[in-house]
C-alpha cells in the first residue's frame, strides 16, 4: 500500500478514541460532492510506504494506541488486508472507513479490524450515478451485519442526493443495524463543481431524517 496523507492525531474521527490517520490515494466513485477528490483523481507523491507509516506511528505509540484507514478508498489498494494484519501485529486498534464497493476486500478485512464505518451516499437505486454498484453496496451491508463487529452506517445529508425517499431506501437496506449516522454537508471545493454552491439542510431537516431512519435501526447518530 502507499499513503497520500497522515495526520497525527483526532479526537472525532474513531469513537472514544484518540487517533492517528492514514489517508489512501484514488477511489472506484465519483461522487460529486467529495472534497478529498484531488487525492481521487489527482494523486500526488511524495507517499508514504507501509514501513514509513509504521515507523511514524510506533513514534507515536504514547500519544495514541488507534489508526483509522480513510482515503479515497482504502479497499481500493489490495494490499489492505496485510497492512491491516501489521497494524494489528504492532497493537494498534484499527478503524477502517469503506464505501462498501469492494465487498470481496471487505470480507477479508472484518476480522483485522475493530471498527468500520461505511458510508451509504445515496438511495442503493442511485449508485449508478457515482459509478457504483447497489448490488455490491447491498452485499457489504450485509457482511456488517452478520459479522456484528463494532460499525457504523453513516450518510453526509447532500441536497439532490438526499431526501425522504432516499433515506426511506437506505433504511430499508440497512434494516436491523447497531448504529446509523447523519452527518452534515459543507460546500466548497467539490468534485462537481455544481455542488459547490448548494446550500446545506438546516438542523431541522435533519432531525427529521433521523427520526425516519430511527424505525430501521437501534441508534442514529446526528453530527450537525
Amino acid at each position: 500500500m502507499r499513503f497520500c496523507g497522515f495526520k497525527g492525531s483526532t479526537l472525532v474521527d474513531y469513537p472514544d478514541r484518540v487517533s492517528s490517520i492514514l489517508f489512501v490515494p484514488e477511489c472506484n466513485l465519483r461522487c460529486p460532492f467529495c472534497q478529498n477528490w484531488r487525492i481521487v483523481i489527482e494523486p500526488e507523491g511524495p507517499f508514504l510506504s507501509e514501513d514509513e507509516a509504521l515507523d511514524i506511528l510506533g513514534k507515536r505509540c504514547r500519544f495514541i494506541n488507534s489508526v483509522v484507514i480513510t482515503g479515497g478508498e482504502p479497499t481500493y489498494q489490495e494490499g489492505l488486508p496485510k497492512f491491516l494484519k501489521r497494524l494489528k501485529e504492532k497493537c494498534f486498534s484499527v478503524k477502517l472507513d469503506t464505501n462498501g464497493m469492494r465487498p470481496d476486500v471487505l470480507g477479508e478485512c472484518l476480522a483485522l479490524v475493530d471498527y468500520v464505518a461505511m458510508d451509504i451516499k445515496t438511495a442503493p437505486g442511485r449508485y449508478g450515478e457515482m459509478g457504483g454498484s447497489s448490488e455490491a453496496l447491498i452485499e457489504s451491508v450485509g457482511l456488517l451485519l452478520a459479522k456484528g463487529e463494532d460499525y457504523e452506517f453513516r450518510c453526509t445529508v447532500v441536497p439532490g442526493l438526499v431526501d425522504e425517499g432516499a433515506v426511506l431506501e437506505m433504511g430499508r437496506a440497512v434494516s436491523g443495524a447497531r448504529r446509523f449516522a447523519f452527518q452534515q454537508f459543507v460546500s466548497g471545493d467539490t468534485l462537481d463543481p455544481g455542488f459547490r454552491e448548494v446550500k446545506p439542510f438546516g438542523r431541522g431537516v435533519i432531525k427529521g431524517f433521523g427520526e425516519l431512519m430511527e424505525s430501521y435501526v437501534d441508534e442514529v447518530i446526528l453530527r450537525i
